[in-house]
């Protein structure tokens, strides 16, 4: 009989991890030996602060490779088809949203194989929901392209989706890019549509702040610089 796919949510930064994962999703990281992750150090890092009872030399963790082949995702999910319980971890946060570990849970599903996805921090949940714009109707597109003429012509098609239909946008950017993104916001969206800034989620540094483009250009710029940042808009 095939294991289950658990997927791991990890903490978003180095904050406790009591601040931010039910006691239930700890102790069933724990309970695995057998792990996928998008950097096997980071897991290997996560696994040992949540109090993992097993010495690490114990257990196996995988990392996934950069670009993923069929023949990865079989390999990588051979725990499973053993009969192993299996754990996908990303980076930060949730795992297969906005990760590669989702090919890995498509590949799970086409081999009947449980999937068994667990409670913790997602950042793109938790700013949408400190944003105040609209939550019922809503799209992730990832990272944005890097530059112009692209990235503006990409801003302006995302403002107008969002009037049409009354929809938020999100986004985000590699952390050093982040103020050359907001730049590019101001510049091509238009004067009331608001913008949400949501940056350094869960973390003591929080902040989320949301406002009208016009109201944005007449502030200060905010301090974005290397600092994991959600991007949200919404277009009257």
């Amino acid at each position: 009989m095939p294991g289950a796919l658990w997927l791991l949510p990890v903490a978003l930064g180095d904050t406790p991890w009591e601040n931010c994962l039910p006691a239930a999703t700890r102790e069933a990281a724990c309970r695995l030996r057998h792990y996928v992750a998008e950097n096997a150090k980071s897991a290997r890092y996560e696994v040992k602060r949540i109090g993992h009872p097993l010495p690490l030399r114990e257990l196996a963790i995988e990392q996934m490779p950069d670009t993923l082949t069929p023949a990865d995702i079989e390999r990588l999910l051979e725990p499973l088809v053993a009969g192993h319980d299996l754990g996908l971890m990303s980076e930060a946060g949730c795992p297969a949203v906005a990760d590669p570990g989702a090919l890995l849970v498509r590949r799970a599903h086409e081999l009947g194989i449980t999937v068994k996805p667990l409670v913790g921090p997602s950042s793109l949940l938790l700013a949408l929901m400190g944003s105040g714009l609209e939550g019922q109707r809503f799209a992730f597109h990832g990272y944005l392209p890097a530059r112009d003429p692209e990235r503006g012509r990409c801003i302006v098609a995302l403002e107008d989706e969002s009037a049409r239909n009354r929809q938020t946008q999100i986004f985000i950017e590699t952390p050093y890019r982040n103020s050359a993104l907001f730049n590019a916001l101001l510049t091509g969206c238009r004067p009331k549509t608001r913008v949400c800034l949501a940056t350094d989620l869960s973390l003591p540094g929080e902040s989320i702040a949301t406002r009208r483009v016009s109201e944005w250009k007449r502030g200060a710029m905010p301090d974005l610089d290397k600092r994991p940042t959600v991007f949200l808009l919404l277009a009257d």
